[in-house]
């Protein structure tokens, strides 16, 4: 049989990626990855990447402002993983990275040998050209479910 590097020779998942924003669609893809881990006994790791494009040519007041939105975004995010490792018993870290989401999730998964990723669909209504899931699953590296 041929082996294509998805799984690790084990029977499931064990170590599953999560795109997490703080956008209704994340937070979907966040539970969904969550209940997955709980039920497979899974590592899950979750990543919420600082997008960095856009902030050349602000005001150092308007740049202090998004950074200050994001350390407030990756803040509650942490909040709600220690929620559900208390909560569920889960093995679960969240990773702040700044740059591109969809070659900050690919890096990570590859780095970590992910067995899966998990994303929210793209909230410009579905896997557009360009769209991070969309991106992902092109990658090809490892199996991606788009949350809706």
């Amino acid at each position: 049989m041929a082996t294509h590097g998805f799984e690790l020779g084990n029977d499931g998942p064990s170590l599953i990626v999560v795109g997490v924003d703080g956008s209704e669609h994340a937070n979907r893809a966040g539970s969904y990855a969550a209940g997955l881990a709980r039920r497979q006994g899974s590592r899950l790791v979750g990543i919420y990447v600082r997008p960095v494009s856009g902030l050349a040519g602000l005001s150092a007041a308007a740049a202090n402002a998004i950074a200050q939105a994001h350390d407030a975004i990756a803040s509650e995010l942490e909040a709600g993983a220690a929620l559900a490792r208390t909560m569920y018993g889960l093995d679960l870290e969240l990773v702040v990275r700044e740059g591109d989401p969809a070659q900050q999730i690919a890096r990570l998964a590859d780095e970590l040998r992910a067995d899966g990723v998990v994303v929210g669909a793209s909230s410009r209504g579905g896997l557009l050209v360009g769209s991070i899931p969309q991106r992902l699953v092109r990658a090809g590296r490892w199996p991606v479910t788009v949350v809706p």
